[in-house]
């Protein structure tokens, strides 16, 4: 089995996609207000500042900034993963691997990780996150999406409404 290694930066800035483990479903839209609650449980018990997040159905994006001396990202994930995962009725199937590790079935086990290096990395991820449902096809244009932080970023005027489209 091969070994992931995540870069510890502490106090680092990162982008990451994380994915459902059924990638058909709809449980991160369908189930936003859990997912939510998940994020601010994990951020009281280890902080971190969310730059920018976009939720899809089966996966979402999120650029965070951990605090000086903080490097710990798995952590962080676990704890969003797990709070969500006690907060939905188990539904899914597990596979005999899963059951024997008291896991549920909802998440794949890894997320994919990108550590940003500059300001111009920052600005490119941030919008990739907010015309992501635009590239999936879930909306023709930014604004109609709405599990997006690109809305906070119009009203505190850092992007038009019409960013990136009509």
């Amino acid at each position: 089995m091969p070994r992931y290694r995540r870069e510890p930066v502490p106090g680092g800035t990162f982008f990451f996609t994380v994915n459902l483990l059924e990638r058909r479903r709809r449980l991160l839209i369908d189930h936003v207000d859990d997912l939510r609650a998940s994020f601010r449980a994990a951020r009281i018990a280890q902080p971190f500042e969310m730059i920018a997040i976009v939720i899809l159905p089966d996966h979402l994006h999120c650029l965070w900034r951990l605090p000086d001396g903080d490097a710990d990202n798995p952590g962080r994930w676990a704890r969003i993963k797990s709070g969500f995962c006690r907060r939905l009725p188990a539904s899914e199937y597990r596979s005999i691997v899963r059951i024997s590790r008291r896991e549920r079935g909802i998440w794949q086990r890894r997320f994919w990780e990108h550590r940003i290096e500059d300001d111009d990395d920052l600005r490119y991820h941030v919008d990739y996150i907010h015309f992501n449902p635009v590239k999936r096809g879930h909306v023709a244009v930014v604004r109609d999406w709405p599990f997006s932080s690109f809305h906070r970023y119009v009203r505190r005027g850092e992007l038009p409404l019409d960013w990136a489209g009509p």
